[in-house]
């Protein structure tokens, strides 16, 4: 279908004829619709574009509507802000989700808790954590955010849930870093107090510390999970992290 714009002389037609007829005819008319690319990839670079030069504006909000339109899902935007953020920066990020997230909100009714949650966060929850659940107390859940060379996941918690402790193990450099995106929870190294985390709390757990992480008990918990890349790398599951200690956090 053919990209018809008429928004420059609707705005500016009056005002400034010359530069509504590059928008309409020129940019929409002639670039927007040459065949070469694809409207989602055209969509795609634009968003970028706009991000790398922090304009997060009202003019990103229609090409966020846009590439909607033109087939980019949930998913692919979320993976594509993650991805430029460590490029045009963290607040320029965090302030492309908080428009994005009203862009591909569902308007359908929450049915279940999660759901309920899901619309509280940008990214994903994902499909049940079963390769990993034999390490988690309660139930979690894991979606991909971006694949390799860096690979990202979105890790969610549901109330009390928790992983046991553990340890990435590594002979230089290594460890781990978690980005809170949603609701509230915790990070504890062995032997020092737990650090409440909510969204935008990043903790960088350095390699070989015992620690664990987890939902706060009466909170849904999402963080981004990326592994530091080291030599010698491995992870080690130890004991669940005890009742007693762990509901003293309510």
């Amino acid at each position: 279908m053919a990209i018809v714009q008429t928004a420059g002389r609707d705005v500016l037609g009056q005002f400034a004829p010359q530069f509504a007829h590059f928008n309409d005819d020129v940019l929409f008319g002639e670039e927007w619709n040459d065949p070469t690319l694809s409207p989602k990839t055209k969509s795609i670079i634009v968003i970028s574009v706009f991000l790398g030069r922090g304009l997060v504006s009202d003019a990103f909000d229609s090409h966020l509507k846009m590439a909607k339109a033109n087939g980019v899902t949930r998913e692919e935007i979320a993976a594509i802000i993650t991805h430029a953020a460590f490029y045009a920066g963290w607040p320029v990020a965090w302030a492309a989700f908080g428009r994005a997230q009203k862009v591909w909100a569902d308007d359908a009714p929450a049915t279940t808790p999660l759901e309920e949650y899901q619309r509280s966060i940008f990214f994903p929850v994902g499909d049940p954590n079963d390769a990993y659940a034999r390490y988690f107390t309660g139930q979690s859940y894991l979606a991909p955010v971006c694949g390799d060379p860096f690979p990202i996941a979105n890790v969610t918690f549901e109330p009390g849930c928790r992983n046991f402790w553990h340890i990435h193990h590594a002979s230089e450099g290594g460890g781990q870093m978690l980005i809170c995106v949603g609701g509230r929870g915790y990070y504890q190294a062995w032997g020092e107090k737990p650090v409440q985390m909510v969204p935008g709390t990043i903790v960088e757990i350095p390699a070989n510390v015992k620690h664990w992480h987890g939902a706060a008990p009466n909170s849904w918990f999402s963080h981004l999970a990326f592994g530091i890349p080291g030599e010698g790398t491995s992870n080690e599951w130890l004991e669940p992290v005890v009742d007693e200690d762990y509901l003293k956090l309510a």
